[in-house]
């Protein structure tokens, strides 16, 4: 038992050794390239600096390590599997009798353990930096912010006039932001001073403006005028609505669940948020997975000679499952998947995929 606590030991810090390799060389490649992507988005822009800019791809950075981290944990759990085996380390551990499932359990332990962590800890300030970087990057790049807040109780819309702008209260929506109820409008000229106001029952948007029935309008200068239907010019789309929802990647998983709620029971579709969450859950899962196929990749190469073909074949692995999880959340988004099946498969079936390919390699 000692013996085993001490190999279990070390094996664990030369994963995390391994593995922080990894995450060096891809922190410093994500650096490099969206540096390189942001000073060109920049380069005509005069206002920019390059600390604004530099600043800009810290912030994101935590949420591009978040998305690359099975690819951490794959290559991360490759290199140290080759570099065992190279010194032979592999071949006295099983010379020794421990089984395979016995010398991956500290990775896929530690992985595991990662994947909660940042599940609970680092998503959290994942979110908030890159909630942080969205609002940099719609203040320095002109880029269009949210047209919408929104409560249990109510929402409100901004939109952009001619000649002026107009805030848009309703107590509930249906049919995704297309039909609201109990609805104020509150209009200002071009320099944001107050003009009027409007309430109607009911508003319907159509294309190019808003439909409003049982309309009272009154402004600081004129008495109210009562009128059953009023057609109010607006540039706002259905999907434009719908784009304006905080996004699920600034959101920390323990705030999803609540923003999820506060959704439907405003009348919204939440397919989007639901998806992140699940797909945040399975992380650990997928994590132990890329363990999985990673040792069997690498005892392959140690058992079969040809090393360089097998890696090619992990890395290929890892990228297929990433297009295919790409694959399998599009369709959960269009809704022709349930969310829980479009979340879950990719962690599952690549879990399989580890399992079967091991107990092949040392049962078949």
């Amino acid at each position: 038992m000692k013996l085993w606590g001490a190999l279990s030991l070390y094996l664990g810090k030369q994963f995390l050794k391994n593995t922080g390799i990894i995450l060096g060389v891809l922190i410093s490649v994500i650096i490099l390239v969206d540096l390189i992507e942001l000073l060109r988005r920049a380069s005509d822009r005069e206002n920019i600096t390059l600390l604004i800019v530099f600043q800009m791809v810290l912030l994101r950075l935590p949420h591009l390590l978040q998305k690359l981290l099975p690819f951490i944990a794959l290559f991360g759990a490759m290199l140290t599997f080759f570099r065992l085996a190279r010194t032979s380390e592999l071949t006295v551990v099983r010379a020794a009798g421990v089984s395979v499932w016995q010398f991956l359990t500290p990775c896929m332990t530690i992985a595991f353990f990662t994947g909660v962590f940042v599940l609970t800890v680092f998503n959290p300030i994942a979110a908030t930096m890159e909630a942080h970087f969205a609002q940099l990057e719609a203040k320095h790049f002109n880029k269009r912010t949210n047209l919408l807040m929104i409560s249990s109780k109510d929402l409100w819309l901004r939109q952009v006039d001619p000649d002026g702008l107009s805030v848009i209260h309703a107590r509930s929506a249906i049919n995704q932001g297309v039909d609201l109820k109990d609805v104020i409008i509150f209009q200002y000229d071009a320099s944001e001073q107050f003009t009027g106001r409007i309430e109607a029952d009911r508003a319907r948007l159509r294309l190019g403006y808003w439909d409003l029935d049982n309309v009272l309008m009154t402004s600081p200068e004129q008495p109210g005028v009562i009128k059953d239907h009023l057609q109010l010019d607006t540039s706002l789309t259905v999907s434009q609505i719908q784009e304006s929802f905080a996004s699920p990647k600034t959101l920390s998983f323990w705030d999803l669940p609540q923003f999820i709620d506060t959704l439907e029971e405003a009348g919204f579709s939440a397919i989007g948020h639901k998806l992140y969450w699940h797909s945040l859950i399975a992380n650990p899962i997928l994590l132990v997975a890329m363990v999985l196929v990673a040792a069997t990749f690498s005892l392959r190469a140690t058992r079969r000679g040809y090393t360089s073909l097998l890696v090619m074949a992990g890395i290929a692995t890892g990228f297929m499952f990433y297009f295919f999880t790409d694959i399998i959340q599009a369709l959960g988004l269009s809704g022709s998947l349930p969310v829980l099946l479009a979340a879950w498969s990719p962690a599952v079936s690549i879990t399989l995929l580890g399992l079967a390919m091991m107990f092949h390699l040392e049962d078949g």
